[in-house]
C-alpha cells in the first residue's frame, strides 16, 4: 500500500523528534517514506550514499516508528536511491 502524505509526515516527524533537526536534515533531506508491502517498508533517499547510511544506521528506528504509525508490523526497511524509483 502506498503511504499517504499524513503517514509519511508522521514517520518523518517522529524520526526528526528523536534525531534532532541538524542530524535529520543532514540525513533525511529529500527522503520519502513511500510504500508498505506486508512487513517491508520502502524508503527513497536522495542518493546511494544516503540510502546506505539510512539503511545501516536508522532502519531499526524507522521500522519501530513505522510500525506504530501504520499500525502493522514492519520488520524490514528497504532504502533505495531515488534514481531507482
Amino acid at each position: 500500500m502506498d503511504l499517504t502524505d499524513i503517514q509519511h509526515y508522521a514517520i518523518q516527524a517522529r524520526v526528526a523528534a528523536i534525531l534532532g533537526a541538524r542530524e535529520f536534515d543532514r540525513v533525511f533531506a529529500g527522503t520519502r517514506f513511500a510504500e508498505a508491502d506486508g512487513a517491508l517498508l520502502y524508503v527513497y533517499a536522495k542518493d546511494e550514499q544516503t540510502a546506505a547510511e539510512i539503511e545501516d544506521h536508522f532502519s531499526l528506528l524507522i521500522a519501530e516508528i513505522a510500525s506504530k504509525v501504520l499500525q502493522q508490523e514492519i520488520d524490514v526497511v528497504v532504502v533505495l536511491p531515488k534514481v531507482l524509483q
